[in-house]
């Protein structure tokens, strides 16, 4: 079916959808589908992919190369937990083959819209097994969305994209197996990378401060207890108890440092690090991690592998024993 007609239809569902933030967008970007920005070339016949994140475009270009076409709706930096699409996102959607996105309502305001694309789109976590994911029912979703933290989890992702490229591309089907097989193999390895490190943190200092809860998946993975002040979406506000109460551990376990992410505010680290320094401690920024997107293109962190590792350095270099401050 045709994204076209399959935006169309989202129109059966009038009183949902009005009752959206996103209705007005959404009929805006339908009446001026044709407003500007990046667009796929008309003389290009591959299969057009578009990806929710930067982190699933990641994955479209390992299996799918140089066969697809692939656009990604959020850049860096880009909060998939809050993010508004605009026109030329339905645009792009509409003239897509295949829209495919995270799920487990990871793009919380677009969740509704994606459902209704039917089979014009695709949640790449339909394959991870529910008995791998932590749940969430505090979350807007039953789970945690964030399983890209678990190199070794995400490689049921790479399985879903291989799917539906090669139901979009069948003649290419072994291609897409072969890289997708590749490509798994490089996260296993990534896996493993990721477990050596975190061992190399002495283990009273094994523990993770973020803003928010996005890393339960890596603290699982990889033997690292995380704690963040907000809750799993960045729509979450923190409050005055949230802080004392983590200023609170951060003295009682003596932990060193810290860490901000890319693409949330730093005022929920902030005020923790001021109230720890109002009770005479000390702790240290240990630097910013890549949380819900990937770095720009063409920068070691524009790539998973890239951003995987950055994190995981940032982490070890700023809990371990030989941290020096910036």
């Amino acid at each position: 079916m045709h994204a076209k007609h399959t935006i169309l239809q989202v129109f059966r569902y009038p009183i949902t959808l009005a009752s959206s933030p996103l209705f007005f967008v959404f009929c805006l970007a339908f009446l001026l589908h044709g407003c500007g920005g990046e667009e796929p070339s008309g003389n290009d016949e591959r299969p057009f992919v578009v990806t929710t994140t930067n982190l699933i475009r990641d994955v479209v270009e390992n299996v799918g190369a140089d066969d697809v076409r692939v656009i990604s709706l959020m850049g860096p930096g880009v909060d998939p937990h809050v993010y508004r699409a605009t026109p030329r996102d339905f645009h792009r959607m509409e003239q897509s083959d295949i829209v495919l996105y995270n799920g487990l309502y990871l793009e919380g305001r677009l969740s509704e819209i994606l459902d209704r694309l039917g089979d014009q789109s695709r949640a790449v976590t339909g394959s991870v097994p529910r008995e791998k994911l932590i749940d969430a029912t505090d979350f807007g979703g039953a789970y945690d969305p964030h399983i890209w933290f678990d190199a070794e989890l995400w490689t049921y992702v790479v399985e879903d994209v291989r799917g539906a490229l090669t139901k979009l591309l069948p003649e290419r089907e072994e291609d897409f197996a072969r890289r997708a097989s590749e490509y798994k193999k490089e996260l296993l390895e990534l896996h493993e990378y990721a477990e050596q490190r975190i061992r190399d943190i002495p283990e009273e200092q094994r523990i993770l401060i973020t803003a928010h809860d996005a890393f339960q998946y890596f603290g699982r993975a990889y033997g690292i207890e995380v704690r963040g002040l907000q809750g799993l979406s960045t729509a979450t506000e923190f409050g005055i108890q949230d802080v004392t109460r983590m200023v609170s551990l951060i003295i009682e376990r003596n932990i060193p440092a810290i860490f901000i992410e890319t693409g949330v505010s730093t005022r929920a680290i902030e005020s923790v690090i001021t109230g720890v320094r109002g009770r005479g401690y000390e702790v240290q920024l240990g630097g910013s991690l890549f949380s819900d997107s990937m770095g720009p293109r063409g920068t070691p962190e524009g790539t998973y592998a890239g951003m995987f590792r950055h994190n995981v350095e940032t982490i070890v270099q700023a809990l371990s024993e030989e941290f020096q401050p910036p």
